[in-house]
């Protein structure tokens, strides 16, 4: 019995020693990963492809990344700019949240452009359409509080009503119930019961 505990004993220490010492690697070399991922990010070119490695920059919770980052918030192709806005409200800097807002805001033309109409031209029109998506996409991803008062009044938006709901879903705020009730009963069409004729 005796001899079982210490195997027990020695077991759990080699355990606790192997973990400390991968943890404390980590914690060493944090930058090799920062550097990867920053070059994995910069050199994506399929903006969900590149969320998911903002995703992975996010999870190191280095802010140093941010001024690699910063040309980035300035992008012609708004989901890439959206994806590096993420990174800064993630990571704590507000010009990553007032990046995602202006997306959302912006139905200028002035932006890439990869949306094809029906005639097979580029559209424009399209492009905002799928970018505000996007944005608001984002904002339940971020999951920041703040937006919930900008995604409310967005429910009736025509180009981004579809994802609102589930963004105000994921970021979880119950401010947005009853905006979301009122919403849901404007949007469903009236039965006529057939008794009530």
């Amino acid at each position: 019995m005796a001899r079982a505990f210490g195997f027990i004993c020695r077991a759990s220490l080699a355990s606790m020693c192997l973990l400390s010492t991968l943890s404390g690697q980590t914690a060493k070399h944090p930058s090799e990963s920062a550097s990867g991922l920053l070059e994995q990010f910069e050199s994506t070119t399929v903006f969900w492809e590149q969320f998911l490695v903002a995703k992975k920059i996010v999870a190191l919770h280095d802010t140093s990344v941010l001024p690699h980052l910063e040309p980035w918030l300035r992008c012609e192709d708004m989901r890439r700019r959206g994806n590096a806005a993420f990174i800064f409200a993630r990571l704590g800097d507000g010009r990553g949240f007032q990046v995602i807002k202006a997306i959302l805001e912006d139905r200028s033309t002035i932006r890439a452009v990869f949306e094809i109409d029906s005639a097979g031209h580029p559209s424009p029109r399209q492009q905002i359409r799928a970018d505000r998506y996007y944005a608001a996409h984002l904002f339940g991803d971020l999951r920041d509080m703040r937006a919930v008062p900008i995604l409310i009044t967005l429910l009736k938006d025509e180009e981004v009503k579809l994802i609102v709901p589930w963004s105000l879903e994921e970021i979880g705020d119950a401010s947005a119930i009853s905006a979301l009730i009122v919403t849901a009963r404007i949007s469903l069409p009236r039965r006529h019961s057939f008794f009530s004729r």
